[in-house]
């Protein structure tokens, strides 16, 4: 049976603050660090009602111990 360790991703703990102003490429280079380690996103909701590229999303890797 396959065991899994979560993640739980927050544009607002990431170096440099919050994705405001940040171009789409630089959210998708952060994005491709995770899946490199590993990780998949099971799900990520972006808020843009104030205007900022801000997001929240739970990522999963599987354990291999």
């Amino acid at each position: 049976m396959k065991k899994w360790e979560y993640k739980i991703i927050d544009s607002t703990h990431l170096a440099g603050g919050i994705f405001r102003g940040k171009k789409f490429m630089e959210i998708e280079k952060y994005l491709n660090e995770l899946g490199q380690a590993g990780w998949e996103i099971v799900n990520l909701d972006f808020n843009d009602v104030t205007g900022q590229m801000d997001f929240v999303g739970v990522a999963r890797r599987e354990l291999t111990h």
